[in-house]
């Protein structure tokens, strides 16, 4: 089978690596694989990467300090490997800017499923590349900068938000006064679909509240739809 993707597997368990290096080499992949946080940047120093597929529990700098540099240095595809009981983790990693978790134990081919998925997106994401219009929405006096990525308050001090934050308030945003079930907000956001008790967009949408609205317990903003999700109701002019 032909090359169609460089994948990178970072695990301390090397019968997981040559596992999964097996597995997806025998799918057409090219697959290097790494035990630790100098081991994966040994690999992407030498050659290029479209996919990290990444464990939480590492010796050294473990998979949360090693996604959030990998999504600051780069827009490579990450998946991120957590155990049965690392849900905050998880959500903490999707926040990150990982594309997509797995829960150990998994199936191999739930897995090539992923990779085949977060591929795609990290080909749209270099689509994007190409340079656009800056982007400027305003809303309740705030400014919202979707080019650099950047919030600014209406008294104009820049709020810093994390990956997960942004990518659910620009998808608030272009969106504005329409219901969004989580569902929904999950694909806008994280391009991908909700896991059986996934949490991530109700702990996102609270973060956002303590940033965004004056009373995070009464918002004015970002409203809840009892049974349903979520509206945006600020009125959201662009330039």
């Amino acid at each position: 089978m032909s090359d169609i993707g460089h994948i990178l597997v970072v695990d301390d368990q090397k019968e997981i690596c040559e596992m999964v290096q097996d597995y997806l080499t025998s799918e057409g992949y090219r697959v290097s694989t790494a035990h630790d946080g100098p081991g994966m940047r040994r690999v992407l120093a030498q050659t290029a990467v479209d996919l990290v597929i990444l464990d939480l529990m590492l010796p050294g700098e473990d998979g949360l300090t090693l996604a959030r540099a990998l999504r600051e240095e780069s827009n490579v595809g990450i998946i991120i490997l957590t155990g049965r009981g690392e849900t905050v983790d998880r959500i903490i990693g999707l926040e990150m800017g990982a594309d997509d978790y797995l829960p150990k134990p998994f199936h191999l081919r739930e897995l090539l499923a992923r990779v085949k998925s977060v591929l795609r997106r990290v080909q749209a994401r270099v689509g994007e590349r190409n340079p656009s219009p800056r982007v400027r929405a305003r809303f309740a006096g705030w400014h919202l900068d979707l080019s650099s990525r950047e919030l600014y308050s209406p008294s104009g001090e820049e709020v810093r938000l994390t990956t997960g934050e942004f990518d659910l308030l620009a998808a608030f945003v272009n969106n504005a006064n329409q219901v969004l079930s989580r569902d929904r907000l999950l694909d806008l956001a994280r391009k991908r679909e909700a896991g059986p008790f996934d949490r991530t967009i109700d702990v996102q949408v609270g973060r956002l509240r303590r940033k965004l609205e004056d009373d995070p317990q009464r918002p004015s903003m970002i409203k809840t739809v009892r049974g349903t999700g979520y509206i945006f109701t600020p009125t959201v002019e662009t330039s």
